[in-house]
């Protein structure tokens, strides 16, 4: 089967970055495919109580910033990868609007990097690329 219809997902990680390399070489030696990479960022929430920390805008603004400097080095890496290529950058819970996007679009093969979070870190903060394997509805390649 050939997958025409790549979804990236990117965070700047070193594992995301190795996911780009193969999902480039696979976009290569796939004829007509197109390979749409989103960098997905959010917001951090704390809760205290039943209600939630306000969190001051500086942090908030901090995190968009990072995150179109992010997207904004991608696409300037993605000018020299001879590719049919879109780079989005996207608000919301990680694995939520990953999945989310690769529905609408009609992605048929997810592409994402294994963050290489361990122990307690895990259990904790659960892993956006096993969300994803858990909840796709096609492939996904987790790259290590």
């Amino acid at each position: 089967m050939l997958f025409t219809k790549i979804l990236l997902a990117y965070d700047g990680s070193k594992a995301s970055i190795k996911a780009l390399g193969r999902a480039v070489e696979l976009a290569k030696v796939t004829p007509g495919a197109k390979l749409e990479i989103v960098h997905a960022y959010d917001y951090p929430r704390f809760f205290v109580g039943e209600g939630l920390a306000p969190i001051p805008a500086t942090l908030n603004k901090d995190i968009y910033d990072l995150a179109v400097q992010t997207t904004e080095e991608l696409k300037e890496r993605m000018v020299h990868a001879e590719v049919d290529s879109k780079v989005e950058m996207i608000q919301g819970s990680p694995a939520e609007v990953i999945l989310e996007y690769a529905k609408i679009n009609e992605s048929d093969l997810i592409i994402i990097g294994s963050r290489g979070l361990g122990g307690i870190k895990e259990f904790v903060l659960g892993s956006v690329s096993h969300n994803v394997v858990q909840h796709a509805k096609v492939p996904v390649l987790v790259v290590k």
